[in-house]
């Protein structure tokens, strides 16, 4: 190993994500001098910024302003009259939490000793970087960069009538009508934020279902979910314009096999097709960076690319887009740097929309299971049949377990339910210790919980649930 003298620091973090961030206080607290660069005001990246975080904020009131305005409190006893929408302190209160968030990551650099270098980060060879106007040295550099909403071609963001998910998360008034482009996780929850707070929601969605990826029980029950509570769905559908003329926007519409167009009226549309990695003015080239045929930094198991000392983490590497997944590849990383062994599970990683009901899942849906495994056992158990559920009136959803027919090891689980995304913990945990069906049926579960659901779908891989 070169002496570490003669660079300035010994590990540089580009960008402070969640991955990122995470990077940089791990390899600080493993003794190394380090350093991150983020052009941002604040840290946190997309998440904290324009992402999981204001987007939670304003879930979460409009979920309250629902509960409020909607009557859903009478039954319970709770009667209120002339409730009202003030946006602007629901806005206001969004931006506090995010400013906390972002303030405590910038408390942490500082007890850790990271150097926060301000400025947009160029590559000059494979240990040198250009920062804004200075250049530093490294002898391991992280890229960790994440990623930036993928375009629509034909389509202009304006930020005012056609928004990205940054925009939709601080429009200033309600609209009457919302066209959300894309039916997967970003759409589904910004597109309910504005619905229960009274626009009208039309999600537009290119495949036959919503939410991608996911188990297709799963999709089709949070369909019916989600227009039950009024959102309008036009499934196998292509968006082939978008015209604007004032305030208000024409969205011109074709099936997806082909046929006939149509046009909707909207006074706000949301483009919501997804991401991409963000690698444009990092100037690869000059570090000798390879890249997937994807347009991702190509890495290897343990995240380093092809130049020895530069390493890839988060939505700017292959994988899932998610910021969990971000910060457990941060601190493997720096792990990695450090001379230890840091390793991440990537399949276990959980995924979570967090509408209402949320929708949770991890490791496998059926298809894959089958597709991977052959011969597989599901249990399943509704919320109608769970006695907290029932209690609270909560009682949307239901729980998957999906095992291994000959072994019994759980291969994937899959929660429509208000805790979902608190929920899936247990079985991501279940996995990573290689559990079977019967090792969650047979750990005895707090009553009366929405826990209890869980137990009750292993109890349904190999036998019978008691409830049902």
């Amino acid at each position: 190993m070169a002496d570490q003298q003669q660079y300035d620091y010994d590990v540089l973090v580009i960008g402070a994500g969640p991955g990122g961030y995470v990077a940089a206080i791990r390899a600080a607290q493993l003794g190394l001098k380090t350093a991150c660069a983020e052009s941002r005001e604040t840290l946190g990246g997309t998440c904290l910024n324009v992402g999981c975080i204001p987007s939670k904020a304003l879930l979460h009131a409009s979920e309250l302003f629902e509960e409020a305005t909607g009557g859903h409190l009478a039954k319970f006893g709770v009667d209120i009259q002339g409730a009202t929408l003030n946006l602007d302190q629901m806005h206001a209160e969004k931006a506090k939490a995010v400013k906390e968030l972002t303030g405590g990551i910038e408390f942490l650099f500082k007890k850790n000793k990271v150097t926060w270098l301000k400025g947009r980060a160029a590559f000059q060879n494979d240990h040198s970087v250009q920062v804004g106007d200075q250049t530093v040295t490294a002898r391991d550099i992280v890229i960790a960069t994440g990623s930036s909403v993928t375009p629509l071609t034909g389509v202009e963001i304006d930020q005012k009538v056609v928004v990205d998910s940054t925009g939709a998360l601080a429009l200033p008034k309600v609209p009457e009508h919302l066209v959300v482009i894309g039916g997967g996780v970003i759409g589904l929850e910004l597109g309910s934020v504005w619905r229960r707070l009274g626009a009208k929601v039309t999600v537009v969605e290119y495949v036959d279902q919503i939410l991608p990826g996911f188990d297709g029980e799963v999709r089709r029950e949070a369909g019916k979910l989600f227009k039950k509570q009024g959102m309008e769905f036009l499934l196998s559908t292509k968006v082939t314009g978008v015209t604007v003329d004032g305030d208000r926007a024409t969205v011109s519409v074709e099936p997806a096999a082909g046929g006939e167009a149509t046009t909707l009226d909207a006074d706000a549309v949301l483009v919501a097709i997804g991401r991409k990695p963000n690698i444009d003015g990092l100037n690869l080239d000059a570090a000798g960076v390879k890249l997937t045929d994807r347009g991702q930094v190509a890495i290897d198991h343990d995240f380093a690319t092809n130049v020895d000392g530069i390493w890839a983490i988060g939505d700017v590497a292959p994988g899932l887009m998610l910021a969990h997944k971000a910060e457990d590849e941060g601190i493997a990383v720096a792990e990695n740097i450090a001379g230890q062994t840091g390793i991440v599970n990537h399949d276990i990683i959980p995924s979570v929309v967090y509408t209402t009901p949320e929708i949770a899942g991890v490791g496998l849906s059926e298809e894959a299971a089958k597709e991977k495994v052959g011969e597989i056992k599901v249990g399943k158990f509704p919320f109608a049949a769970n006695s907290r559920a029932k209690t609270n009136r909560d009682t949307d959803g239901f729980v998957k377990v999906i095992a291994d027919a000959k072994t019994d090891r759980v291969l994937g689980a899959w929660i429509i339910s208000s805790l979902a995304g608190t929920m899936i913990a247990q079985v991501a945990q279940a996995m990573e210790f290689g559990a079977t069906s019967e090792d969650i049926a047979y750990t005895c579960h707090a009553h009366p919980t929405h826990s209890e659901a869980i137990k009750e779908a292993a109890m349904g891989v190999t036998g019978k649930p008691i409830h049902v």
